[in-house]
């Protein structure tokens, strides 16, 4: 083992220093202390975090919050969840044979078929293809 040179010296990472503005911040604030004046200090609701000084609300949620009536998603109709699994079991596959041809995981085609899928275009024009059939309009 000889020629195996290791170097034990310790490495001290510290904090960074204060800037010279948040120096003098603080010296004012301890000499006002040290003399027993009244010391009010403010701290900041956003110091120290990486969120924007103003809301930021998504379209998606201002549509929710200014929706009183409906506040749920869209969910696959009836006629579609059963044109689905009609096609499917007309076409002899199972959940797995068909969500492996569209390349999506078992569980979509068991929610499309369900009815708890929120409707998704891309999906479903892969079903139409793969099914040859028309899921979507009037028949």
């Amino acid at each position: 083992m000889a020629g195996i040179i290791q170097d034990w010296e310790p490495i001290v990472i510290r904090k960074k220093a204060p800037t010279a503005a948040a120096r003098k911040d603080e010296k004012v604030v301890n000499a006002a202390r040290r003399v027993g004046a009244e010391i009010e200090t403010i701290k900041k609701s956003t110091a120290g975090t990486n969120k924007a000084a103003k809301s930021t609300t998504t379209l998606n949620t201002r549509k929710l919050d200014e929706d009183t009536e409906n506040l749920s998603h869209e969910k696959v109709p009836t006629e579609m969840r059963k044109a689905v699994m009609q096609a499917r079991m007309d076409k002899k596959l199972t959940q797995a044979q068909l969500a492996q041809m569209i390349n999506e995981k078992p569980q979509t085609i068991q929610e499309y078929e369900s009815g708890k899928a929120i409707p998704n275009q891309q999906i479903i024009t892969k079903l139409e293809r793969a099914l040859g059939a028309k899921l979507r309009g009037k028949k």
